[in-house]
């Protein structure tokens, strides 16, 4: 680990900057909106707009990069997304922030796609899984990080959102000033969602219902703290206890996984989630639900990943990352109507339905996956894929980058095996 931290710090470092920005202005957003009078309602839709741009971005940064090439697309969407961010704050108006949300959330995703095309570069065969790691602790880190810095300044004002906007700037630096010559760029093509249903239809449901929660739990999760009256540092406290549970738990899960049916330790998971939901407002103790977003935090991003290497234990090694290309759009899917769902419970229920939504898909994917059990066999433990943990930021890139170092682990099981 430390030699890949040594040999790749200046691109870790401005990943980590970029997370630090992204990760602060959604609950920003969250917490300026209230002040300014939005509904939940209204704050749903608006933090959609993120969801959208990184969908769509997500298939279109491809073919921009392969038209004018990396560095091109990279500075061209880095300078509209410092744009929007200090634009949030010259017009509060919701519809004027959707479309900011929109364009923030397209350019970070093409911003990542470059990001993570230079860092899968930069790995060898002996480095990958430790670059992955170091990647995905970087991510956490930034993201728990912002929730920090959220109370540097008054919210009301303009001094946040210049600092947003002044981090993903410096950002840019050190990943152009370390990278090497740009690297060739191809990516699977995905599967069709007919192929994907027939050979998983628990990671297709599972994935779809995921994004749902991913949007609640990330783009919601401020709206949700001034709807029930927590403070500006408690709502801070708040989000980066989901972020910090999803770091915690993401690899005791996936070493787990890699010793279990799959299928179980879904339910289980599910399970878990479900009860901590339910039971989230049985106590109006601020403790408790910092407990409460840890558990529901640390199941919840482990299962993006569990879901992925479900679907790959019935796949050919070559078909793993367009199958896993299939699922990351199902899961963008399901974010995007997420938070509009929540934000009408809000507005109808009150506070307390927020973990309702939660609850109730964790139960849904619980059952689903029990069903599953019913239908089909179960794969041999010792033919099943390696678990390579990912997070819901991910693009395709860093996606196939994870799927290469699965292969590679299973490929070298095989040969300890055969020995």
């Amino acid at each position: 680990m430390l030699f890949v931290v040594k040999n790749s710090w200046a691109l870790l470092f401005g990943m980590f900057l970029l997370m630090l920005g992204n990760g602060l202005q959604g609950t920003l957003l969250g917490v300026r909106g209230s002040i300014e009078g939005m509904s939940p309602q209204t704050m749903s839709w608006v933090m959609t707009g993120y969801f959208v741009g990184f969908l769509f971005g997500s298939q279109l940064a491809p073919n921009m990069i392969r038209r004018v090439g990396h560095v091109r697309v990279f500075a061209a969407l880095g300078s509209l997304v410092s744009a929007c961010l200090i634009l949030y704050a010259a017009w509060t108006n919701p519809y004027f922030w959707f479309l900011l949300r929109v364009i923030v959330g397209f350019c970070f995703s093409g911003i990542y796609v470059v990001a993570e095309s230079w860092l899968n570069d930069s790995s060898s065969n002996e480095t990958r899984g430790q670059t992955l790691s170091a990647y995905l602790i970087v991510q956490m880190m930034g993201i728990v990080l912002a929730q920090a810095v959220l109370n540097i300044a008054d919210p009301s004002g303009y001094v946040l959102f210049i600092i947003i906007s002044v981090v993903v700037s410096l950002s840019f630096a050190p990943i152009l000033l370390s990278v090497s010559p740009a690297p060739q760029f191809q990516t699977s093509k995905r599967m069709t969602l007919s192929q994907l249903w027939s050979i998983s239809p628990l990671g297709v449901v599972g994935q779809f219902f995921l994004g749902a929660i991913f949007a609640a739990l990330f783009g919601m999760a401020s709206v949700y703290g001034t709807e029930r009256g927590l403070s500006v540092k408690d709502i801070s406290l708040f989000v980066a206890s989901i972020y910090f549970g999803g770091m915690i738990l993401q690899y005791p899960i996936g070493w787990i996984s890699d010793r279990m049916d799959r299928r179980v330790l879904i339910f289980i998971v599910c399970t878990i989630g479900t009860i901590f939901s339910f039971g989230a407002n049985l106590f109006d103790n601020f403790i408790w639900l910092l407990i409460v977003a840890f558990i529901i935090g640390g199941v919840s991003n482990p299962l993006y990943s569990l879901y992925i290497a479900y679907t790959n234990d019935y796949l050919e090694h070559d078909d793993m990352a367009s199958a896993s290309g299939g699922l990351i759009f199902l899961t963008g899917v399901g974010a995007i109507f997420g938070p509009s769902i929540v934000g009408w419970l809000l507005d109808v229920f009150g506070a307390e339905s927020y973990f309702w939504f939660i609850g109730t898909i964790m139960a849904i994917m619980a059952s689903y996956a029990l069903y599953r059990m019913t239908q089909t066999s179960s794969t041999a433990v010792q033919d099943t894929s390696a678990y390579a943990p990912v997070t819901p930021a991910s693009t395709p890139i860093a996606i196939e980058f994870a799927q290469e170092y699965a292969i590679e682990m299973a490929l070298e099981e095989e040969e300890t095996n055969n020995v």
